[in-house]
């Protein structure tokens, strides 16, 4: 049943392979994954330290990421995370959101041949047609534009294509989906960048807000939502992932659920395994106060007698199942958060890994118009409707 296809990882199905044939005569993108944290994975390098030419993706990279294998996984379109943490509150998060975009840019640019910034749904497909990989840029964290409606313009006209609303932290106008809620949702200020998202065509991330910040966002969007690294919280109860309430919403609201590769998200053992380990860290950390090196020591030890289970493809593919199921096949995508990950699914350890997932799909009987739609076709939809609406509103 499973064969190889040519320049392709193994494992693949006859009908993935099929289907990776077709892709030049048809002119669609191949796999559009919506959240990659390699900006950040090159800022935090230990040797490359930010310097984009230092961490040579012509090269076999230390993290998941790298040219070779972005091709072996049918890569078309990538959305590269221009990600800020939110705990870092006296660190300027302008500073730091525009380094980051200024990684990513020189990243695109570095390599002509192979990747081309993408600005539209339209720049994808002729990416694509050009032999390259639509490179995108989403902003992570609403806490970076700094209350200033101006400076999220500002980001839009350096490239950014979507704005995740908060990362881990609440901000003082959106509640987030790890942290303590103040608003009981959006403030009218964060009904106000919604609206001005709407307006630019930026593309609203709901990835990391929590359940209300999500219903408001959908009752101020005109245009359809993602959720750029989010799975479903009917298979895993855990606050990141999106409740069948919201689901049903996103069918409405015509957006798009891109379903990560976590294994604390896809995998209910893996989330009961991490929930045992908050007391234990809490525990040590009293008795240890700042000695990181103690708290690592014990910390490793008992993880070595307490070995953590491993996330599966199938319980990933299961996770986009679910989100078809409530949803509907036209409201699913892929967010695999590669490099913003420390633990890898089992079978799908890095950006090469992709057709397996196609090929699990199709044995369970998924079409090639649905592994089409699951692949770039929904969300190049969901942007170009975001484009619409926009022209629309700035005709106003």
């Amino acid at each position: 049943m499973f064969a190889v296809c040519p320049s392709a990882t193994a494992y693949s199905s006859d009908k993935v392979c099929s289907y990776r044939r077709t892709l030049p005569r048809t002119g669609k993108a191949s796999t559009e994954d919506g959240h990659n944290d390699l900006p950040w994975r090159i800022r935090e390098d230990s040797i490359a330290r930010g310097n984009v030419d230092a961490y040579d993706l012509r090269k076999h990279t230390p993290g998941h990421t790298d040219l070779e294998r972005l091709r072996k996984g049918m890569v078309g379109a990538q959305f590269w995370s221009v990600y800020v943490p939110g705990e870092w509150r006296d660190s300027g998060y302008a500073r730091i959101q525009l380094e980051q975009i200024d990684i990513a840019r020189h990243m695109i640019a570095k390599y002509p041949d192979q990747l081309a910034l993408a600005l539209s749904a339209d720049d994808i497909r002729h990416d694509f047609k050009q032999g390259k990989i639509g490179s995108l840029i989403g902003m992570e964290g609403g806490h970076a534009i700094e209350h200033s409606l101006g400076a999220l313009r500002a980001y839009y006209d350096l490239g950014a294509r979507y704005m995740t609303l908060t990362h881990n932290v609440t901000l003082d106008w959106a509640d987030a989906a790890l942290d303590s809620a103040r608003h009981n949702g959006l403030t009218p200020f964060g009904d106000s960048v919604v609206r001005e998202m709407n307006r630019l065509g930026m593309l609203i991330d709901l990835a990391h807000v929590s359940a209300a910040t999500m219903s408001d966002a959908l009752n101020v969007s005109q245009a359809p939502v993602i959720f750029s690294h989010s799975a479903a919280r009917g298979l895993v109860d855990v606050p990141r992932n999106v409740p069948d309430s919201i689901l049903r919403r996103v069918t409405a609201n015509g957006g798009i659920v891109m379903v990560p590769f976590v294994t604390g998200f896809v995998s209910p053992a893996v989330m009961l395994y991490d929930q045992s380990t908050r007391p234990v860290m809490k525990d040590l950390q009293a008795k240890y106060g700042n000695d990181t090196a103690a708290i690592t020591r014990e910390i490793n030890q008992w993880r070595a007698a307490h070995p953590e289970p491993r996330a599966t493809l199938s319980q990933v593919a299961d996770q986009i199942e679910y989100v078809r199921k409530v949803a509907g096949v036209d409201h699913v995508g892929i967010g695999g958060d590669f490099d913003g990950i420390t633990e890898v699914v089992q079978g799908l350890e890095d950006v090469s890994t992709y057709p397996a997932l196609f090929a699990e799909l199709a044995r369970r009987g998924w079409s090639d118009s649905d592994l089409s739609k699951l692949a770039g076709e929904n969300f190049l939809r969901v942007f170009a409707q975001a484009e619409a609406v926009a022209k629309r509103l700035q005709k106003k």
